[in-house]
């Protein structure tokens, strides 16, 4: 039989993880603090959850005192309120709160984890792999470690960090010019056959890039030091503005240790029409492949409208980070409860 989570000595066993989780999660509110950041607090509940196709939000009714009820969202990530903020006239911003994705859990997942979220006003996205480092490097400290651990892997969170961007790592590790197949499936799928990855019916040029990512690649990222995988193509933008040295490519990276992505880090899109056309043909893709769309926050819209300035922004896993400083087998180790 397994003994409840509350029980002392089932407890007993995560105390000495979640003691690392609080000095590690205090650590990080003093860099924050000390680099001049401000500390906001923005509501989960929401019009729009975000808007990533694959991602899955949990939904519940907000009833009016006039007894209107309206459909809202738990947000996935802050992001829209805190580029508002941004909008609103503050430059350097943080947040260090829950966050909800349905259908996820299990090993590196939980359904609610704690996201810590920043933005830098005039700032280039490359600021944010220093900020990255430096987190990693507290995060380390605070848990008495010299380095990160998951599954047999290692990684040295003070090392130099490697920057290898999205092509370079589909040309090192599956040997496939990735923008020489111009986002037609058809070619990826030539130029994935001889490492075993095949196209299946239906599959997208997205759906096959993500499978040899998973697969092929992301095993590979962030061993022996962490890694910054930048400029993902433009089509996977999310929220990111082309590279203006190559507009095929986003400035969008995410932060790998021990093959775990820890945070996802983007140089911001600032142009209202385009982000509405990203946000609609993502609501056209996910109702293809899961039968429901999500509604835009027009509010959000009008926020770019009026003139939202240059800045960077990332949103980095700190139950994932806990996790690999303390050497902890799975998140759920270092959640002070998990959900049920």
């Amino acid at each position: 039989m397994t003994l409840p989570w509350w029980e002392p000595g089932s407890f007993a066993a995560r105390r000495p993880f979640l003691e690392s989780r609080a000095r590690i999660v205090k650590a990080l509110r003093g860099w924050f603090d000390r680099a001049g950041f401000v500390e906001v607090d923005t509501p989960a509940l929401q019009v729009s959850p975000g808007l990533e196709p694959h991602l899955k939000a949990f939904a519940t009714w907000l009833e009016t005192p006039e007894g209107e009820r309206r459909l809202r969202y738990l947000h996935t990530s802050p992001e829209f309120t805190m580029k508002k903020l941004l909008v609103a006239g503050l430059d350097r911003i943080y947040q260090l709160g829950h966050v909800f994705r349905n259908a996820e859990g299990a090993g590196t997942h939980s359904p609610e984890f704690t996201m810590a979220e920043w933005y830098r006003k005039a700032a280039p996205y490359t600021d944010l792999m220093a900020d990255c480092a430096a987190l990693m490097q507290i995060a380390a400290v605070a848990a008495g470690t010299t380095d990160f651990r998951f599954r047999g892997r290692v990684c040295d969170p003070f090392r130099p960090f490697e920057v290898l961007t999205v092509p370079q790592a589909f040309d090192r590790h599956c040997g496939i010019d990735l923008l020489g197949t111009e986002e037609r499936v058809e070619r990826l799928a030539a130029a994935a056959a001889p490492i075993g990855i095949a196209a299946h019916d239906g599959d997208s040029w997205e759906d096959l890039f993500f499978r040899i990512m998973l697969d092929r690649i992301e095993p590979h990222l962030g061993m022996g030091a962490p890694t910054m995988l930048a400029d993902y193509p433009v089509s996977m933008a999310a929220l990111a503005r082309p590279k203006p040295d190559e507009p095929r490519l986003a400035e969008r990276f995410e932060l790998y240790a021990c093959g775990v992505e820890l945070a996802n880090g983007f140089g911001e899109l600032t142009d209202a029409a385009v982000q509405r056309s990203r946000f609609e043909a993502d609501m056209v893709l996910k109702q293809r492949l899961y039968g429901e769309r999500y509604p835009i926050d027009e509010d959000f819209l009008a926020a770019l409208e009026f003139g939202l300035p240059a800045a960077s922004g990332i949103a980095l896993g700190v139950d994932r980070l806990v996790m690999l400083a303390t050497h902890a087998p799975s998140i759920e180790t270092v959640l002070w409860a998990p959900v049920q």
